[in-house]
């Protein structure tokens, strides 16, 4: 099929032949008007309900959206955070070669599509970016692989959304329904189908969306921001009130405001107090229960997608403690224990997905993510690694070393140092008295 633009690939598929059973895959119906059905629905149908509303209904009996959830800035900030760092990481085509030893594939053109074009628009970081947000917010990210008569990766381009299905035949038989656009269906092979999704899944087929299991905490979490709203936009924000036993009269009260308006308003009188006159008692307003179980509310729901997401509390940044020291073994539990699943799915749906079955079978071409960009700690850190690296009983040759610096290796830096030879710690023999 090399040549063809994806939307001909698309349509050469509808009536080729599969070679597996000899039988001809789905056609898709002829481009043209078609026969639409309609369904109707009561009123009252719950049906037509969950169509109308925005999204799935939460506790709080609020729809809840893709957008509604992305302008949670809690829920933003993990789905961004983890997007983007799985799209920064650079993923490898390697091979074990049969001495053992382990290089890079550059001798392939998938080598090329994951580390620098995975298709003619989109950079490696965008397409591992923008199949990572799918796979959060749908649970699911499709793309079209396009090969050349040897069967080698060409492109890899990212599908509509919501518009694939997949088909798991009564002889396991994995094929993609695929919904055009403009109308009709067209089945595509396993082979042809890059299929990356959420490692949770309820048929083991299509994984779970975020959105869908942090329904009611985002659900919440905008009650309690439209609550916050009009509390700013029509509420009394009045910090306290002045009290006296005596009627004030008018020249009086217009002389407290002038007062007031003079020497206790703006923020260079901020927490300064009234010099009272005619018998005034102040009466400053303190938050009420009510206000701070407001704000506890806020804070639970902001948890709560934390949980949901796996990033720790504060990369998304709402904990009031100091990170200090700890800056690396937080970075080590974000890989850890949210980004390393994650790697492991994007390496095996490549691997299961654009590589064929014989060179699955072979076990000589496999992709790794190196997650070590996100690990390399500070310079001084990195110092003594490397000096250990280097010291007593070595294991990285010098120029490993320097290529971790994206430093030109040097001649003879191919070698592991020598170790250093043992200190003389010999006894002297006592001499005859």
């Amino acid at each position: 099929m090399a040549g063809l633009s994806p939307n001909d690939y698309i349509r050469a598929a509808g009536g080729r032949r599969n070679s597996a059973s000899g039988t001809r895959v789905a056609m898709s119906p002829p481009s043209g008007p078609g026969v639409m059905a309609w369904t109707s629905y009561d009123m009252d149908s719950p049906v037509l309900r969950d169509f109308l509303r925005e999204g799935p209904e939460s506790v709080t009996g609020v729809g809840v959206s893709e957008k509604m959830a992305l302008r949670n800035s809690t829920f933003f900030r993990a789905v961004n955070l983890i997007a983007a760092s799985m799209g920064m990481l650079p993923a490898h085509l390697m091979r074990r070669k049969p001495d053992g030893t382990i290089e890079k594939a550059k001798d392939r053109k998938l080598y090329r599509v994951l580390l620098k074009r995975p298709n003619s628009y989109q950079t490696a970081f965008e397409f591992k970016s923008y199949m990572q947000t799918l796979a959060l917010l749908d649970g699911n990210a499709y793309g079209l692989i396009l090969r050349d008569p040897r069967r080698e990766v060409l492109q890899i381009i990212p599908l509509p959304r919501k518009v694939i299905t997949p088909k798991l035949s009564d002889d396991w038989k994995l094929t993609f329904e695929y919904r055009r656009p403009k109308g009709g269906t067209v089945t595509l092979q396993q082979e042809e189908v890059f299929h990356f999704r959420h490692p949770m899944t309820r048929d083991g087929l299509i994984g779970v969306n975020l959105v869908d299991i942090a329904l009611n905490a985002i659900g919440i979490a905008s009650q309690a921001e439209r609550a916050a709203g009009k509390l700013l936009s029509g509420g009394v924000m009045a910090g306290g009130a002045l009290e006296s036993d005596e009627t004030l009269g008018e020249e009086a009260i217009a002389r407290l405001k002038q007062s007031m308006a003079d020497q206790n308003m703006g923020v260079e009188n901020a927490g300064a107090w009234l010099v009272l006159e005619e018998g005034l008692k102040a009466k400053p307003f303190i938050a009420s229960a009510k206000d701070s179980q407001f704000d506890e509310l806020r804070r639970r729901q902001a948890e709560e997608i934390s949980r949901i997401t796996g990033v720790p509390r504060p990369l998304l940044m709402f904990d009031e403690t100091s990170w200090g020291s700890g800056i690396e073994a937080l970075g080590l539990f974000f890989v850890t224990y949210c980004l390393m699943p994650w790697f492991v799915a994007w390496e095996q749906a490549i691997e299961r997905s654009c590589l064929t079955i014989a060179e699955q079978d072979a076990d000589e071409l496999y992709v790794k993510f190196n997650e070590g960009a996100l690990l390399r700690g500070s310079l001084k850190d990195q110092a003594e690694f490397f000096a250990k690296a280097l010291g007593q009983a070595p294991y990285r040759t010098p120029n490993e070393v320097r290529g971790a610096f994206d430093m030109n290796p040097i001649s003879g830096g191919e070698n592991l140092p020598p170790s250093p030879s043992a200190p003389a710690n010999a006894k002297k023999e006592p001499k005859d008295e």
